[in-house]
């Protein structure tokens, strides 16, 4: 026992307190730090997801009654915040292998590499952005404005789907899809869009890879007979990768523009002609920004064993 510990004891007496500990202030802990650092440890592996998964937890097997609120107090203290899930495709073993031996394979690869990359993809628009909730505030029994209400169309509303394609040179022609991508229409478009935009850009098909993701129409036997038949080389795509090919991006900047415009889309040909303004305004240092990230997505994959990254 330590000098200090005895005169305080000593002093304790002399003041007629004894030898009880005082009465604390504060309200006492629900439960222990071992538990608060065991259910830490919970959240930050993926054992537990979030604080209401904690309080059954703690409810079921340690027998603890505590509330939602003191859970995330305890994250909050402990430096973590809550965030909304990124939606990203489901990666199987099989997927993560897949990737893993992609990036393996191109991870020598330079920017100057990348730019002989020609990006497509197909992508959907919403005349009216996601279908989710959109919140707002009000007072209570004040009438309905404009800034209350997220407008719906009976007719003409819904979405359209559109193929794209963009280079380091720019980006290539961007089309609608009228009703299902078949592999004959997918045909169609490489024959027509794709080869137009070699034209425009003046790019030898010799001198070009060729992009695309692994859905069966672009893999399908006609398909890969017209990449041979064509002498174009196509790029080995491994499966649900959407986060390693950087026209994702571009799809997103085309709906961040599309949402910023004034006024509000009346319909699915309005809705087109709004999207091919904002694709022509596209300028060749945006993409070539983008194909500059494809040496630090394929380290991203490396580094993740083949797992999620953060793009």
């Amino acid at each position: 026992m330590s000098n200090g510990t005895v005169w305080k004891t000593g002093k304790r007496r002399a003041e007629g307190h004894g030898y009880k500990d005082l009465p604390r202030s504060g309200r006492p802990r629900l439960f222990s730090e071992r538990t608060e650092r065991k259910i830490l440890r919970m959240i930050k592996s993926g054992e537990l997801d979030n604080a209401i998964e904690v309080q059954k937890h703690l409810l079921n097997k340690e027998n603890l009654d505590v509330s939602v609120d003191t859970i995330r107090r305890i994250f909050h203290r402990n430096g973590l915040v809550a965030r909304v899930k990124k939606k990203k495709p489901f990666l199987s073993k099989r997927h993560r292998q897949s990737r893993l031996e992609f990036a393996k394979k191109y991870k020598d690869w330079t920017i100057d590499d990348w730019k002989h990359v020609v990006w497509s993809d197909e992508s959907k628009f919403q005349i009216f952005g996601s279908d989710g909730r959109q919140w707002c505030w009000k007072e209570p029994g004040a009438p309905l404005s404009a800034r209350h209400v997220k407008p719906t169309v009976k007719f003409g509303g819904g979405s359209i789907m559109v193929w794209g394609c963009f280079t380091s040179s720019g980006t290539g022609y961007v089309v609608p899809i009228e009703g299902n991508m078949n592999g004959a229409l997918y045909r169609r478009i490489l024959e027509d869009e794709f080869m137009d935009t070699l034209d425009f850009h003046d790019l030898d098909k010799e001198d070009i890879i060729f992009q695309q993701d692994n859905d069966p129409k672009h893999t399908a036997k006609l398909t890969k007979e017209w990449f041979d038949n064509n002498d174009i080389e196509v790029l080995d795509w491994p499966a649900q990768s959407p986060d390693l090919n950087p026209i994702e991006h571009l799809w997103n900047e085309v709906d961040r523009c599309l949402r910023r415009l004034p006024g509000q889309i009346t319909g699915k040909t309005d809705l087109w002609d709004k999207l091919w303004d904002v694709w022509e305004e596209i300028d060749v240092d945006t993409c070539l920004k983008l194909i500059e990230t494809m040496p630090e997505r394929v380290r991203d994959v490396l580094n993740a064993k083949g797992g999620y990254t953060r793009w």
